[in-house]
């Protein structure tokens, strides 16, 4: 499998991949694949990686900057996105992993995300009551920390994730 960078004729395979994903998620609003949309659009989108096997995408993972507690430098993963006929195969998983490895290396000072904990802390996130999301308990927010900051405060996501 082979993870790359988002390339301009993906766009449609991500809009209908990420439809697909979460067209059944219970946790899902249904406005994921035009927030991608609307990341992209707005050249929000710090790294959109897809994975392939064979020429097909089966997966995808957007992260986006974010801002926490009024401090940048943070970067927010998701959506991510699976073909629901190869979940549970680890796509995910490498996705996330990969992009987390390339944040790291741009000199990112962490990633936040909402999302399951049971799933996310395999990654390294954890929920710190010092880091929210308005509305949210407190358990579904996450961060992971590449040194020594440890942010705290409310986060903020591009305009984009207000896509309808």
């Amino acid at each position: 499998m082979n993870i790359r960078s988002e390339q301009p004729a993906d766009v449609d395979t991500i809009r209908a991949l990420t439809r697909a994903a979460f067209e059944k998620a219970p946790h899902a609003s249904g406005t994921e694949a035009a927030i991608v949309d609307a990341l992209r659009d707005a050249g929000a989108l710090t790294l959109s990686l897809v994975a392939e096997d064979g020429g097909k995408i089966l997966g995808h993972v957007a992260f986006s900057s974010v801002s926490v507690g009024g401090e940048a430098g943070w970067y927010g993963l998701g959506p991510v996105s699976v073909w629901p006929d190869s979940q549970g195969r680890g796509i995910g998983q490498l996705l996330i992993r990969h992009g987390l490895d390339a944040l790291a290396q741009m000199g990112a000072k962490g990633c936040v995300l909402i999302g399951d904990p049971a799933y996310y802390s395999r990654f390294g996130f954890v929920a710190d009551p010092a880091v929210t999301y308005a509305g949210l308990p407190p358990q579904y927010v996450q961060r992971l920390a590449f040194g020594e900051t440890i942010p705290s405060g409310e986060i903020v996501y591009h305009a984009g994730f207000e896509a309808s």
